[in-house]
């Protein structure tokens, strides 16, 4: 097995992090992109995994899009191909053919795709056999499941002859990544409404632009925990704006109550130590990405929390709940569902001299942990999982003073 050794760092002087773009963004101008047919240009895409998978298959329109281990590229591309007349295969990694999508799928059907499953009922891999035009302009879909289902049927929706209205049901998670999709499609000359749980797109067209996509602010969550977790240190973020389109700029209001303190400059943002308030409880139901990432930071610093809104990671690339309560464990910190629905943060006790964390798959588990090196020495498993969103990482890291050691079990 292939992992990577982080020496223990308590400390670090000033560190400037030149941040990767938002896979976020750049997945979303993608498909805006080839709804313009290229017309636009587009800078600063991510170089994520996940974003370079979508750019290959967008280039070459291959009869089977493999979208490998990529969710968001699943579900825009399937929205893109149905709702475009393509004739596809969608397919991915035996995990990607865990991931529902059946909500998605049901939604396409009702508008006038035609869609098989060919293996199991609500998974991928399915067959897209064209659109037979659209029979009606307002469809409803749970807002509780997964925003990308709901971005990637609004991205298509100006083109669509009757333009299309969207009623979300239930409890609606991550609004803030609709928002950032609508805002996005306003960038490219698509108004919209939204209002309450309805949202409403006009027939028309996307007007082809220029567009430079910010960096990340998931990518920039796990600086924000490390400096919350060290004794001493500085950072500067390269790349991110105060007036972002993507929820993970709640990390500053999180970070804030965990000894972070930021301030924008013209290039980035500024992070110093500063006192803890604490974080008696937070939900994140608009910004799940973080979850993984605050938890280590709470478990760490000795703040108990409780946390909710954390539904949507159980479909994520892997059980993400599951995960972190085995990989806390093996520091004494506990992560338990005390009462339906919210889980209690429980912080570490005494911890080993040197850490083995597992990483699921999953890219986010590798780097949410990483800020254990302020506390002990840590082997981190599969490290280049990391390169589904953030593939310079562990050369950032780096920059700390610190050389990442690999080796093979």
């Amino acid at each position: 097995m292939n992992t990577i050794v982080l020496p223990k760092k308590e400390s670090f002087g000033q560190i400037q992090i030149p941040l990767p773009s938002s896979k976020s963004e750049s997945n979303r101008v993608l498909i805006i992109d080839a709804l313009t047919k290229g017309e636009n240009k587009l800078s600063n895409l991510a170089e994520a995994r996940d974003t370079q998978t979508m750019i290959r298959l967008l280039r070459d329109d291959p009869e089977t899009l493999n979208v490998l281990d990529a969710g968001t590229t699943m579900r825009f591309l399937t929205a893109y191909a149905a709702l475009n007349n393509k004739q596809k295969i969608m397919t991915g990694t035996p995990r990607m053919c865990e991931r529902p999508i059946g909500i998605l799928v049901d939604a396409l059907r009702d508008l006038g795709a035609n869609i098989n499953y060919l293996k199991k009922e609500g998974y991928p891999p399915l067959s897209i056999e064209g659109f037979s035009g659209q029979k009606t302009s307002e469809i409803e879909i749970r807002g509780d499941v997964s925003s990308q289902y709901i971005s990637a049927l609004l991205m298509n929706a100006p083109l669509l002859p009757q333009g299309l209205v969207l009623n979300l049901t239930g409890k609606i998670g991550s609004r803030t990544y609709i928002t950032m999709t609508l805002e996005l499609m306003k960038e490219f000359g698509v108004d919209y409404i939204f209002e309450g749980s309805r949202i409403e797109i006009k027939p028309g067209a996307y007007v082809p632009t220029t567009f430079a996509v910010e960096s990340d602010w998931s990518g920039a969550s796990y600086w924000f925990s490390l400096l919350a977790c060290a004794d001493e240190g500085e950072l500067f973020l390269k790349g991110l704006k105060a007036d972002s389109l993507q929820g993970d700029a709640m990390i500053v209001g999180i970070m804030d109550q965990l000894g972070v303190q930021s301030e924008f400059q013209e290039t980035g943002i500024s992070l110093k130590k500063k006192e803890v308030r604490g974080l008696p409880s937070f939900d994140f139901t608009h910004c799940p990405d973080l979850a993984q990432t605050v938890a280590v930071t709470c478990a760490l610093i000795g703040q108990t929390s409780e946390f909710s809104g954390l539904e949507s990671l159980r479909i994520k690339e892997t059980d993400r709940i599951d995960a972190l309560q085995k990989e806390l464990a093996k520091i004494g910190a506990l992560l338990e569902e005390r009462k339906e629905g919210v889980f209690t943060l429980v912080p570490a006790t005494k911890l080993p001299a040197k850490v083995k964390v597992a990483t699921y798959d999953d890219h986010r588990m590798a780097m949410a942990f990483m800020p254990l090196i302020t506390k002990t020495a840590l082997e981190i498993e599969e490290p280049d999982v990391v390169n589904k969103s953030y593939p310079s990482f562990w050369k950032h890291c780096a920059l700390l003073g610190i050389q990442p050691k690999h080796s093979n079990d």
